[in-house]
């Protein structure tokens, strides 16, 4: 894979809190995202996961606390043009836009990096085509966005946040919408970006196992707070699971390889079923 021209760095919350008006979706929360690492944070509707992750984007106004980036002791200091260098955001939702193609969508990934006065941006054909290539979108690079299916426009602005080629690559709930196939793809694409390239990856999954597969760290969220950070085989521990998500679940551990398998009672749900 081409390797991108940023370098990964930490990205922190410190004693991060965000608030819905009198609603405290985040409370006080203290986590690292770091270089050559991928961090899923999983946990029920309503957890904090997502709000977490754009207020580490400055998408959330924080009502306490700071986000530090490598040496910046706060991101409120850069400019939006600044901080869009060096972080790149893929929102759970975003509208397809009318009238463009497949490839005038992904450069809008580039706009960060154009000249504020001319617009030139040198590395930008070379990033867009490999972001195409990545996502598996390169023929479709001149078919209308919005002609596509839910998944391809998904892909879409997938391959939009890679051409924006930061060190620190935040994504929420990125194999949404997407078949098994490609969901598959995804996530080795973020693997191998944290491994191969050193980017920072923060996620949101919904997914137990995906997180249990794709990432170093899992930070598991209830009501707005950390109940569990560290390794996949410790975060994804079975009581606090069954006490998080409400239903009983069940983890295992493969001695030999350290896989983590995580199940919920499928008898349970053939029951819900067959009524």
């Amino acid at each position: 894979m081409p390797s991108p021209t940023a370098t990964g760095v930490t990205l922190g919350a410190r004693d991060v809190t965000i608030r819905y008006d009198a609603v405290v979706a985040v409370d006080a929360v203290h986590v690292d995202l770091e270089p050559g690492r991928v961090t899923a944070l999983v946990g029920p509707n309503g957890s904090g996961k997502s709000t977490l992750l754009r207020g580490m984007s400055r998408l959330h106004r924080l009502a306490g606390g700071h986000v530090e980036l490598g040496d910046v002791p706060d991101v409120a200091a850069l400019s939006p043009r600044e901080f869009a260098r060096r972080v790149t955001l893929l929102a759970q939702s975003r509208p397809t836009p009318a009238g463009i193609s497949v490839r005038d969508a992904v450069e809008l990934g580039r706009h960060p990096h154009r000249s504020a006065w001319r617009g030139r941006d040198a590395a930008g054909p070379a990033a867009v085509q490999r972001a195409l290539e990545l996502t598996g979108t390169a023929d479709l690079a001149d078919v209308p966005v919005d002609t596509l299916s839910g998944g391809q426009v998904q892909r879409v602005w997938f391959a939009s946040a890679l051409a924006q080629d930061t060190g620190v690559l935040l994504l929420d709930e990125p194999t949404n919408h997407l078949d098994l196939r490609y969901q598959v793809e995804v996530l080795e694409l973020v693997r191998a970006l944290a491994d191969d390239h050193g980017v920072t990856v923060g996620v949101v999954l919904h997914d137990l196992n995906h997180a249990a597969a794709v990432a170093d760290r899992v930070v598991v969220l209830a009501a707005g707070r950390v109940v569990a950070d560290g390794p996949p085989a410790s975060a994804l521990d079975p009581d606090l699971l069954t006490a998080v998500y409400d239903i009983e679940i069940t983890v295992d551990v493969d001695a030999a390889t350290g896989e983590v398998d995580v199940r919920t009672p499928r008898q349970r749900v053939r029951r819900t079923v067959a009524r």
